[in-house]
């Protein structure tokens, strides 16, 4: 019994192992990868920014841009300046007028930013970091886009029958062992 159970088993096998061998293993799908452009000239930044006491930058006081040449390059630059902390390595900040330059390199396809301190101190130093404000902005907005859309809800339903009536009363559940 245990000779014809063990020899069904093995021709079950060898039976499949063709069909297993003839499926081909699945490939991962891939989906189609889209790099920008990389500019083929050394691009140049430089922004003139306000930090405060924690170290964010406040506001940008003046920007020095590619002009009209690459205005993504101006655009990342400047979101990326927005969103600094200019701190010591020890994790101190220093209240002051700083320096950031970038400068793209078309052959290592690197950006190199660069932080110097133009004058120390500033009357800004309690003031909310620019990324901070951004933040309170957006959950603002979203928080009154929310509150309307809930406003809008509320009164296209007061149009609607209960929905008791149209349904009809809805049973308890039973409890089931």
């Amino acid at each position: 019994m245990r000779a014809l159970a063990l020899i069904l088993a093995l021709a079950g096998v060898f039976t499949a192992l063709p069909a297993i061998a003839a499926t081909p293993a699945p490939k991962a799908a891939t989906a189609p990868h889209y790099a920008p452009p990389v500019p083929k000239v050394p691009e140049h930044a430089e922004f003139l920014v306000e930090v405060n006491a924690k170290g964010q930058v406040v506001r940008v006081r003046s920007a020095k841009g590619t002009g009209d040449k690459d205005p993504v390059f101006n655009a990342q630059t400047y979101g990326n300046v927005l969103q600094m902390w200019i701190r010591h390595p020890d994790g101190t900040a220093e209240v002051g007028l700083y320096r950031v330059t970038y400068d793209f390199d078309p052959h290592t396809k690197k950006v190199r930013r660069e932080v110097a301190i133009v004058q120390r101190g500033g009357n800004w130093g309690n003031d909310p970091g620019a990324a901070t404000e951004m933040i309170d902005t957006a959950n603002r907005e979203y928080k009154e886009a929310l509150k309307a859309q809930q406003q809008k809800q509320q009164a296209e339903s007061k149009s609607l029958p209960p929905l008791d009536t149209i349904v009809g009363p809805t049973t308890s559940p039973t409890h089931r062992p």
